[in-house]
């Protein structure tokens, strides 16, 4: 077998094929310059390649590539840490949407002039299930799942009734988050698996409602100064009602002599009530300042009858989220401290939002800035059917789509109820963000906007909660397929690009230098993806502040596109 030959075969095999090549950065190449226009070369991408290549991603990879002696800046001595939809069928059956794959876990690390790569399938129970049977028989977002024909009838009826309150898959695809010491592949469910961070290996699955009662939480923490984490989940059901909870687990709590889950320690922070009891709203991340929490209750809203009945109904879990343009925005802040809301009733829009970017506190206002949308019909735009489009037609059939814009909103914490009603009560310069009194004393917000078309968000995390200038996320211009990497300068109103022809970067990641003092001093890593079969996938390595390359470590595998991860440093 040559290098990056996979096998077509059904299901994964449980063994590992060691490959150790060498490995070229290309220091011969012209330097990449940095971008500055906002048009869009690439050719048209028909991702049915990308989604073929998955399959062959059945067996378990690790590969050793060495990069000689002192290619890698120090900043990278650490591991970078990926997740996403990486195996779109089994047997003779295939998922529906791109968030349903069988995640698939990459792992970069940096030491001494080298880079290790890693990719593993997470061994959820999910996956384990769906192998044995050689078919998929766990429901996902976008798939539903029926029993067997095969089976009798008893078993179909227990089937159906085990789908009257829905216990989701423990496919956890979208990101790895971290409690204590411990790191996990999470998505948006009550499951969340343990992973071995130097292996890749499936230690076990944690249950949240061992700990705290929730059904759902979000795969996007937030870390604080002392490492402790906060995270919101969502309690449909429960003695004192349904509601959102906002949880904060310590950031250490593992006794060497008497190893405990970090979940164990869990405390809950505030819980917040439902608008609507039936239709709660749906949250993919939140903000967080030094003092505060900032939750958006969208009208981006779940039906739980419909949840409950979808099983029965013919419907996947997908089809129970809906947008109601005409409703309100709430927004929700929470002291830290005290888990006390703050009594202000701040509202805006109606709006959907995936991604926070950051938050802070300036002067006595909370600035949170985030990606939204005017529509629902992202999570549209990633079934498959549509995704294998080419993408000229892609953009002809979606051009209703409302493209990401990066909002900043800034609420003022003093609020006087005797305040003169219409004022403008957001005294901060250099935004043009509003939040206006109104005659019942709510405070209407409007947004300021710093920049449109990105997604897939990422800061210089010592800044997070802390006013910042710079971000970086993944271009999208009227196509699922992200084609550019993008620095914003939120002070300066501009912006630089990295782009190659034919080239698909993931989520930029931020890794700073030892020491570093200046927000920008550092490094951004994204894996590339192409759709030139002739050109092998790479981790790219920029200078964060010039957005000039640095390097970039070919590898000679296919390399399926993830969603989210984090960056470990190396203990020191």
């Amino acid at each position: 077998m040559t290098i990056g030959e996979g096998r077509n075969v059904d299901r994964p095999v449980n063994r590992e094929l060691l490959l150790l090549t060498h490995l070229s950065l290309h220091h011969d190449r012209p330097v990449q310059r940095p971008h500055h226009c906002r048009c869009s070369t690439n050719p048209p991408i028909d991702l049915t390649l990308q989604l073929s290549l998955t399959r062959e991603q059945d067996l378990e990879i690790l590969k050793l590539l060495h990069l000689g002696q002192d290619l890698i800046p120090d900043p990278e001595k650490g591991t970078l840490l990926r997740n996403g939809p990486g195996l779109f069928s089994i047997g003779n059956s295939e998922y529906n949407h791109w968030f349903d794959g069988l995640s698939l876990i990459h792992s970069f690390t940096f030491s001494n002039g080298e880079v290790t790569y890693r990719s593993k399938f997470l061994k959820s129970d999910t996956y384990r299930r769906n192998i044995e049977a050689d078919r998929i028989v766990v429901s996902e977002f976008g798939t539903m799942v029926y029993p067997d024909p095969c089976k009798n009838i008893f078993s179909r009826a227990m089937s159906h009734f085990r789908n009257i309150i829905p216990d989701f898959t423990d496919n956890n695809l979208i990101n790895i988050i971290r409690y204590g010491e411990d790191y996990y592949a999470s998505s948006e469910i009550n499951y969340i698996n343990k992973i071995d961070p130097e292996t890749l290996e499936t230690v076990g699955r944690v249950n949240y409602r061992n700990h705290i009662a929730l059904n759902l939480a979000t795969a996007h923490p937030h870390y604080d100064q002392e490492g402790n984490t906060y995270n919101m989940g969502t309690a449909i059901m429960g003695l004192s009602g349904p509601k959102y909870i906002i949880f904060k687990v310590p950031a250490s709590t593992t006794d060497k002599e008497n190893p405990k889950l970090a979940l164990s320690k869990v405390q809950q922070v505030c819980s917040i009530p439902f608008r609507s009891t039936l239709f709660p709203g749906y949250y993919h991340s939140f903000g967080m300042t030094e003092n505060y929490i900032v939750f958006v209750e969208q009208p981006f809203k779940l039906d739980i009858v419909k949840l409950a009945t979808a099983y029965f109904r013919g419907l996947n879990w997908g089809n129970c989220l809906k947008f109601d343009e005409n409703d309100i925005t709430v927004f929700h802040v929470i002291n830290k401290k005290t888990g006390k809301r703050v009594s202000t009733r701040f509202y805006g829009d109606a709006l959907v939002v995936f991604h926070h970017i950051n938050a802070y506190e300036d002067d006595g206002h909370v600035v949170f800035d985030l990606i939204s949308y005017k529509d629902s019909n992202l999570y549209n735009m990633f079934y498959l059917h549509n995704m294998k489009q080419e993408t000229n037609n892609f953009i002809e059939k979606n051009k209703v789509f409302s493209p990401p814009v990066c909002q900043r909103f800034v609420l003022p914490l003093d609020v006087q109820k005797e305040s003169p009603r219409g004022t403008n009560l957001v005294t901060l310069k250099n935004t043009t963000a509003q939040a206006v009194m109104q005659e019942d004393a709510s405070v209407y917000c409007q947004p300021d906007i710093l920049f449109e078309g990105l997604e897939l968000p990422g800061i210089n995390y010592s800044f997070n909660s802390r006013k910042y200038r710079y971000f970086y996320g993944s271009r999208l211009e009227w196509s699922p397929h992200p084609n550019k990497i993008a620095k914003v300068d939120i002070t300066t109103k501009t912006h630089v690009e990295w782009h190659q022809v034919n080239c698909y970067p993931s989520e930029p990641v931020f890794v700073a230098s030892p020491g570093a003092q200046e927000e920008d001093d550092g490094v951004i890593l994204s894996s590339i993806i192409c759709s030139d079969p002739g050109v092998s996938p790479f981790l790219l390595i920029l200078n964060a502040r010039t957005f000039e390359e640095i390097a970039r470590a070919s590898i000679p595998a296919p390399v399926h596109i993830d969603l989210h991860g984090l960056f470990i440093p190396a203990a020191v």
